[in-house]
């Protein structure tokens, strides 16, 4: 997948949102990047997926940096942050550096924290150069087992754990996100050694369990199967027999 031709200042974005209670801590100004250089059974954002945004029907728009300060402005007295999400918000690094230093150089709206929603498959100097601006990352750790998340994205794991253990030295890391596919990545042996992994990063950290649902992904074959609320629950149980995580589910 080619990468997107990035300028500085201007940001390929699929979307804002205004309020956002689910990206991040408190009320967020959520930010979605176009283009993604994963290509995930399960994406509820597929549209987002495409470098150059080419699905039918959808447009995402050249924007630059003070035009989304502008929508971010009007939102601050209603929000606590903002967040850059996806797609992938590491695959446009130089526009979220200029975002984000433009929040916290600005009087008015300094007092937002900044994060970034991402799958972690980056290089460890994009967490190295945006550190200084960032207060937090929730990383999305789609399977622990390789070829299981190779099955599942298209690509390998490997720079996906190396950014959770980086993002935590930096102590970066907001939580870790395990999206649960029934029959894919849930066996109870897979659940307790990604437990025992991430006790290894830090036994403490929060860890936010999530069900996989059909509505807005693609059709797959043989089709994906939601887990169920139980099957969720003994997931997170497992993961707290491990260690004493914060865990969530939703």
């Amino acid at each position: 997948m080619s990468a997107i031709r990035e300028s500085p200042t201007t940001g390929f974005v699929a979307d804002t949102l205004p309020f956002s209670n689910v990206d991040g801590p408190g009320n967020r100004f959520v930010i979605f990047l176009q283009g993604c250089n994963f290509d995930c059974v399960a994406c509820h954002n597929p549209q987002t997926i495409p470098v150059h945004g080419a699905i039918e029907g959808f447009h995402p728009e050249h924007l630059e940096v003070d035009d989304v300060v502008a929508q971010i402005r009007q939102a601050a007295p209603f929000i606590s942050g903002v967040t850059v999400s996806g797609g992938e918000a590491t695959g446009q690094e130089s526009f979220v550096w200029q975002l984000f230093e433009a929040v916290k150089t600005d009087p008015e709206l300094a007092h937002l924290t900044c994060f970034i929603d991402s799958n972690g498959a980056c290089a460890l100097r994009v967490w190295d150069r945006l550190a200084p601006l960032l207060d937090g990352v929730m990383i999305d750790l789609k399977c622990l087992d390789p070829v299981v998340h190779k099955q599942m994205t298209g690509v390998g794991n490997a720079p996906v754990l190396a950014s959770i253990r980086h993002l935590q030295q930096l102590g970066l890391l907001y939580e870790v996100r395990l999206l649960f596919l029934s029959g894919v990545n849930d066996a109870p042996g897979l659940v307790r050694a990604t437990g025992e992994w991430l006790a290894d990063v830090d036994p403490t950290m929060r860890v936010k369990v999530i069900g996989f649902r059909s509505n807005g992904t693609r059709p797959h074959d043989p089709p994906l199967v939601e887990p169920t609320p139980e099957a969720l629950a003994a997931s997170a149980d497992i993961l707290l027999s491990v260690a004493p995580f914060d865990v969530c589910m939703i």
